[in-house]
């Protein structure tokens, strides 16, 4: 079996996240949603922090329901900064909130998926990286996405956080060409692929 892209090391929860989620194409709004507002609360963290948590986040934030998160109110906000299983940071949580209320204008206008794949027109962008020292941080893409983002309203999503949500989500494929989820991610990409 070839390698696999170095940045998940060997930690099995790390490894698993890698082989089995990351850049697999993601067309489901709410899971699209709920990956974008992980990476927001990730900002200044490592993305296993995040991983570790990420059990307790779903069982806080009623399993990243945007119907249920949109209406919290300040009891909501309370109970997750209490909640020590989280990343307690008022700043982020505020934020997941009102994006859960512009997910849902953005679902009943067009679809949250389908604004965010209209961005690589429904297909994911194939980079050819032999090293980690090649892959960027982030992309004129990620920029545009990101200020288009921060036009209807989010926040805690930069370009770097984007091109991170881009990567994970498959709208993107950045497994390194000797990596063996490289060829797995084209063939889901090809078995899940949006009519273009």
């Amino acid at each position: 079996m070839s390698d696999r892209c170095p940045w998940c090391g060997t930690n099995p929860l790390y490894v698993a996240y890698h082989d089995e989620e990351w850049g697999v194409p993601e067309f489901d709004s709410r899971a699209l949603w709920e990956k974008l507002i992980l990476d927001g609360f990730q900002a200044g963290l490592s993305w296993i922090t995040i991983l570790r948590k990420r059990e307790a986040f779903r069982a806080a934030f009623d399993g990243f329901d945007p119907a249920r998160v949109a209406v919290y109110g300040p009891k909501d906000e309370a109970r997750l900064l209490a909640d020590g299983g989280i990343v307690r940071h008022r700043g982020k949580i505020r934020s997941a909130i009102r994006s859960a209320q512009l997910y849902q204008e953005i679902e009943a206008r067009e679809g949250f998926s389908a604004f965010l794949w209209r961005y690589v027109e429904g297909r994911p962008i194939q980079n050819a990286w032999a090293g980690m020292d090649e892959v960027p941080a982030a992309t004129d893409l990620s920029a545009r996405i990101s200020k288009d983002l921060k036009a209807e309203g989010f926040t805690f999503c930069g370009p770097t956080i984007v091109y991170a949500f881009m990567q994970a989500t498959g709208m993107v494929n950045d497994h390194l060409t000797g990596c063996f989820c490289r060829a797995e991610a084209e063939r889901a990409r090809k078995a899940f692929e949006r009519p273009g």
